[in-house]
């Protein structure tokens, strides 16, 4: 069975940084598209930032993050990471990686990110 387990989150100012990991046990790992997703309180889950297999990796970010987020992958180390820069309010929620594409794996704990002054 699949485990993931995500990391990093945190109280952060705006403005500030954080980087996010997940690591992914059970499953081939480097097959798959992989995506960070999140939900904000009272909010559905979103798609926010999804990389590619194979070499290169492209990327795809939703408007909200684009500029600021970058996602990455460690295929060796069946790791994904997220690194935020110039977080904002809007981007409090609490943060999952999954696979891209249906069927996705059961949802790990996530990771809470709270942004505040």
């Amino acid at each position: 069975q699949v485990q993931v387990v995500e990391a990093g989150g945190g109280l952060v100012q705006p403005g500030g940084s954080l980087r996010l990991s997940c690591a992914v046990s059970g499953s081939i790992f480097r097959i798959y598209a992989m995506s960070w997703y999140r939900q904000a309180s009272g909010k559905q889950r979103e798609l926010i930032a999804t990389i590619f297999g194979g070499s290169g990796g492209t990327t795809h970010y939703a408007n909200s993050v684009k500029g600021r987020f970058t996602i990455s992958r460690d295929d060796a180390k069946e790791a994904v990471y997220l690194q935020m820069n110039s977080l904002q309010f809007e981007d409090t929620a609490v943060y999952y990686c999954n696979r891209y594409r249906q069927p996705l794996w059961n949802w790990g704990q996530g990771t809470q990110v709270t942004v505040s002054s």
